[in-house]
């Protein structure tokens, strides 16, 4: 992990939330990235993890790949009523023009009197998305839309 150990940081944004996520693999960047985004919503510490979902997902490149990982999320968050706490990422591959996510993610059916709702998110943005690699590891900042 880079900036000295952290899985993610909120940064200072007007009006959405804004945060960088770290890790020493693409798979690593993209759970904390969704780790980070999932305690905007909800303290992750409180959720049980009894609930298991399976993602695979293609996309043309890596940012849109981050960008539709956390929109399906969100969208299973929304429709589902499932709020996560754990995300496992097998692998990240890249193969013809286009990238693909295969993962499993842990969380619990959300009820709002058992676990308080902190942010609603309305949707992850393509504004100022990037992903870097150093060689401290990979760094991805996402803004959300509250």
């Amino acid at each position: 992990m880079s900036s000295q150990g952290k899985l993610y940081e909120y940064l200072d944004h007007t009006a959405d939330i804004k945060f960088q996520a770290y890790g020493k693999t693409k798979e690593e960047v993209f759970e904390n990235a969704a780790l980070a985004m999932f305690n905007v919503i909800i303290d992750t510490e409180k959720i049980s993890g009894d609930t298991v979902r399976e993602i695979f997902l293609k996309s043309p490149d890596l940012e849109s790949l981050l960008v539709d990982w956390l929109s399906e999320l969100l969208y299973l968050f929304e429709v589902d009523e499932i709020v996560f706490k754990e995300f496992r990422i097998e692998k990240i591959r890249e193969e013809k023009d286009e990238y693909s996510i295969t993962a499993q993610v842990l969380g619990e059916k959300y009820y709002l009197e058992n676990l308080p709702f902190e942010t609603e998110i309305k949707a992850v943005t393509y504004n100022q998305l990037e992903i870097t690699k150093d060689a401290d590891g990979w760094k991805a900042q996402v803004v959300v839309d509250i």
